[in-house]
């Protein structure tokens, strides 16, 4: 086997920083305030990321923006055939979502797979006026037919890297890198 490639490092906590704010500035802008948008945040990273866009709105609007956190476990199209089963967490959702602009958050979109997962989830969830999605890092590859409305940053890499988002309050530490590797 050849020896593993060191991670290389494309954004540090700085620049995560400063995509997280115009992630919220953008989101607001296009809602045209933030009165009635809500977030719900992927589980693992999207959640904290959503926590920070929620922290930035209300800075910009002085508007409390509800905040949820979406497992998407039991809506992969994969469940049941993969050897490595993703560990399941709690959906925690305490809010309606009807009529609502629901603004989806996530780290890495990459296959659109997990999205589409998500959007099962919320469609479970109630009626929501509109879904967005805002992504912190877009690495392109996609399998369905899928975009994002936010994004953080645009990655190009090769299809056989793997971008990795490690953020503090789930990792210890802030950086985007791409790994050499192969997705499952």
């Amino acid at each position: 086997m050849p020896p593993s490639k060191k991670a290389d490092i494309l954004y540090n906590k700085a620049d995560i920083s400063r995509a997280v704010r115009r992630l919220a500035s953008e989101i607001v802008e296009d809602s045209r305030g933030a009165e009635n948008v809500v977030l719900l945040g992927i589980r693992v990273r999207g959640d904290v990321l959503a926590d920070r866009i929620a922290r930035e709105i209300q800075k910009l609007e002085d508007v409390e923006v509800p905040v949820g956190y979406l497992d998407i476990t039991m809506y992969r199209d994969d469940v049941g055939t993969r050897n490595d089963q993703p560990e399941v967490h709690k959906t925690d959702i305490l809010f309606s979502i009807d009529d609502k602009t629901v603004v989806l958050v996530d780290d890495v979109l990459w296959t659109g797979r997990t999205i589409r997962a998500a959007l099962a989830a919320i469609l479970d969830l109630g009626r929501s006026r509109m879904i967005r999605l805002a992504i912190l890092c877009d690495r392109g590859g996609r399998e369905l037919p899928i975009r994002p409305d936010y994004v953080g940053f645009e990655v190009a890499v090769r299809p056989h890297e793997l971008v990795k988002v490690r953020l503090k309050e789930q990792d210890g530490e802030e950086s985007v890198t791409v790994l050499p590797g192969k997705a499952n």
